[in-house]
């Protein structure tokens, strides 16, 4: 019998994203099972949303390590023990280290709410919503170590209307994320992203 697909999410905050991903896995849309949330704040709201859902946490308080790769370390090895397939960013408010990212190549991804590599970092829909764009989105990428620098695997596009407000444009790209992410995680779970350098193809229709 084939294992399942193993996704570890890291989450800091509120973890929105991550109950979209558990609402697509409980119907089984997901393709994958969420083993394991990692988190930095015991009392992120995101910990009680996991508990709610039977999934375990991983929790730690980064001051107290010497240093991000200690921790890391230790994080590494208990997504080694559960058998993690893919490490999933939703919220995650951490700098990561070479410790994971490189361990993880290819197989961690994260969410940014913009079109990158248009309006990288943080306050990304400020940014977008300050320049006057009239087209904005959402970009799920790699994660390579750099701000939000990594290959591009999927982006989903929203319009700004002459009637929208900034909070208008901040609930449509938080739809967008809740309709993109776990579709690209599903992807992954199947099989179907292929990854050459920064040229990212995926499969569809298998």
């Amino acid at each position: 019998m084939t294992s399942p697909y193993r996704i570890a999410v890291f989450a800091s905050g509120q973890g929105s994203n991550f109950h979209n991903l558990v609402d697509w896995a409980n119907d089984g849309k997901l393709g994958a099972e969420i083993a394991l949330l990692v988190c930095n704040k015991a009392q992120a709201p995101v910990v009680e949303r996991a508990r709610k859902a039977g999934i375990d946490c991983l929790l730690f308080d980064p001051k107290a390590y010497a240093s991000r790769g200690e921790y890391e370390t230790e994080i590494a090895a208990e997504l080694a023990n559960r058998g993690i397939d893919l490490i999933v960013l939703a919220g995650y408010m951490l700098l990561l280290t070479p410790v994971l990212v490189d361990l993880y190549a290819g197989r961690m991804i994260n969410i940014h709410p913009s079109l990158l590599p248009s309006f990288p970092g943080v306050n990304a829909i400020g940014q977008a919503w300050n320049y006057g764009v009239k087209v904005t989105g959402v970009t799920v990428h790699l994660v390579d170590g750099g701000m939000d620098s990594g290959a591009v695997i999927a982006q989903q596009v929203v319009h700004i209307d002459e009637d929208d407000s900034i909070q208008s444009l901040e609930d449509k790209i938080h739809t967008a994320e809740s309709e993109l992410y776990p579709k690209v995680v599903s992807w992954f779970a199947k099989g179907r992203v292929h990854i050459s350098g920064r040229k990212i193809t995926v499969e569809h229709g298998i």
